[in-house]
């Protein structure tokens, strides 16, 4: 069973996933665009089909020419290879933070951009450059976790 993050929770209010689904489809392939190049390409290739291409452990087996078994294998300790580097280096939750900030950022230069006809477009300028600096500041500096 896969751990929940902020990141999966935001694709599943956004894209309308099911949990179940998203436990399967999502996480492996976002980490798999990560750190995919780590894997031998037997790994990458099978979760790949797995994950990707929704083929089932017979049919990848049947592609690729080793035992339904060697698949499952090949998959399941990919799998652990990359959650073990996603909780080592946190590439794909930094990208997901990033994200978050870039949002919001955007969000307060469309706000600014509207509003320059507004009687309190200075007031709006001033209060979204302060949510823009804080969340500058909060991907810049180091946190303690």
């Amino acid at each position: 069973m896969l751990i929940y993050t902020d990141f999966q929770e935001i694709i599943i209010k956004r894209y309308g996933f099911k949990k179940k689904m998203f436990e399967k489809d999502y996480r492996i392939s976002y980490l798999l665009d990560f750190y995919g190049n780590i894997l031998t390409d037997k790994q990458r290739d099978a979760i790949d089909l797995y994950y990707n291409e929704d083929l089932s452990l017979a049919e990848i087996s049947e592609d690729v020419g080793i035992t339904r078994q060697g698949v499952r294998d090949a998959i399941k300790r990919g799998e652990e290879i990359l959650l073990e580097m996603e909780e080592k280096l946190g590439f794909a939750k930094r990208t997901e933070k990033y994200r978050k900030v870039f949002d919001e950022i955007y969000k307060c230069a469309d706000i600014i951009r509207v509003s320059k006809s507004s009687m309190q477009f200075y007031k709006i300028i001033e209060e979204n450059m302060t949510i823009i600096l804080d969340q500058i500041k909060s991907v810049t500096t180091k946190e303690e976790e």
